[in-house]
């Protein structure tokens, strides 16, 4: 009787344990008295409950999941440069057109156009002011030529001309200052005059497909011809530590790289000078990305140097000394002959990294030819004229001069990068 009243004892506590929802967390020691005739496999599900909802419980830990770096997101963008546009005399009726009294020179950019339809940066040299009609046209010693020119230059696919050369002051202050008027009129970015000290401190910034580039022009002098006290803003003369500064101040303000275009070296000389190469390098070791070099009306050598951005990460830096003439009425001794360079940059948008990917140069002939009484001119692609051979202007004598002339502008062209 008393063994009955201890289990009807047992099963009330029991009752009112699970009545207090705290059975789960005591029914191992419970189940601890009745282990007289319990089997083993009960008491493991019991202590499995437990381990599940127990304080103290260890769960097994979740397989880490490797997640894959981000891939880093590029942007590109073409660079384009040509050497000298210049007017000499001749130029002029080979564009004239005595019927609509205007001029038309887009004969002359016809065959080389369509090399630059993928450039979202095009440059050149405007050796020649851009004065208007009440300074006279003329070409050498002191050049002025019609604004149907730079007309054909832009619609040719050109959006940047650099001003700052030895011809910019042929036809006086007033007409350097007209020269940029008509140019800038026309939508062109310049580079290297300015209209006032307010303009000479206006920073030069384009931005294509998110690279922003920073653009700066200098040249060695004027011929002699007095800039003015009056306007020294007028026109940038080469001057290192200005140079300098002023690349310093277009990576401040977000430059990823910047050109500058020097109108420097001698004249006709087909090597650089050692004077060339130290100031080029000077400035490509304070920032500068590419040098432009114009003046010497023939190609010179290029070069790529090892140098290092303004994060200390080591990036290539081109250097070309001479692009020679794009359009001029030089001939022999390859003053005809000119470079188109190309340069594919790209920008890592996860890394702010900006690099030169790919450099290609393309030489130019000017073709000069004589159908009536005036001379005529087309800028001829050398390599796609050589394989096409089909020009119906040209014979066997020209193709024959055409190579030979090519292999000796690739060999000049690569003389430094074989050093």
């Amino acid at each position: 009787m008393r063994r009955k009243s201890l289990w009807i004892s047992l099963f009330c506590i029991l009752a009112i344990i699970a009545a207090t929802g705290i059975y789960i967390l005591v029914q191992p020691k419970l189940t601890g008295l009745f282990q007289d005739g319990a089997d083993s496999g009960s008491h493991s599900a019991s202590a499995a409950q437990t381990s599940s909802t127990g304080p103290t419980s260890s769960a097994t830990p979740s397989p880490t999941v490797e997640t894959e770096p981000p891939q880093p997101k590029f942007a590109d963008a073409v660079w384009m440069a040509v050497g000298d546009i210049m007017s000499h005399s001749p130029e002029l009726p080979a564009a004239y057109d005595p019927e609509s009294k205007s001029y038309h020179f887009d004969p002359f950019f016809e065959d080389i156009a369509p090399l630059f339809e993928d450039a979202d940066w095009q440059m050149a040299n405007m050796e020649t002011p851009i004065a208007g009609q009440s300074f006279g046209y003329s070409g050498y010693p002191t050049f002025n030529a019609p604004i149907e020119l730079a007309e054909a230059v832009k619609r040719a696919g050109f959006n940047i001309l650099s001003t700052a050369n030895n011809h910019t002051m042929d036809k006086g202050a007033q007409g350097a200052l007209n020269t940029l008027d008509n140019l800038r009129g026309l939508g062109f970015l310049t580079v290297g005059t300015h209209q006032s000290a307010e303009d000479r401190d206006k920073l030069v910034l384009s931005e294509k497909n998110g690279i922003k580039m920073g653009l700066l022009a200098y040249t060695y002098g004027t011929n002699g011809i007095p800039i003015g006290e009056d306007k020294p803003y007028l026109v940038d003369l080469i001057d290192e530590e200005k140079i300098k500064s002023d690349i310093e101040r277009l990576k401040e303000a977000g430059a990823d790289l910047v050109t500058v275009s020097l109108h420097f070296g001698i004249e006709y000389q087909t090597m650089p000078s050692d004077e060339q190469k130290r100031l080029a390098r000077s400035l490509v070791a304070a920032g500068a990305d590419i040098i432009a070099g114009s003046h010497p009306h023939v190609i010179q050598p290029y070069e790529v140097v090892d140098t290092v951005d303004e994060k200390g990460e080591p990036k290539k830096a081109l250097i070309i000394y001479s692009m020679g003439n794009f359009l001029s009425n030089q001939r022999g001794n390859s003053k005809d002959y000119g470079v188109i360079f190309k340069v594919r940059i790209r920008k890592n948008l996860t890394e702010g990294l900006t690099e030169l990917a790919d450099i290609e140069a393309i030489p130019t002939w000017v073709h000069r030819y004589k159908p009536d009484k005036n001379y005529r001119y087309r800028i001829l692609p050398v390599e796609k004229t050589l394989a096409e051979q089909s020009d119906p202007l040209l014979g066997q004598a020209d193709y024959a001069a055409l190579e030979q002339n090519y292999t000796m502008l690739e060999d000049r062209l690569q003389a430094l990068m074989k050093q």
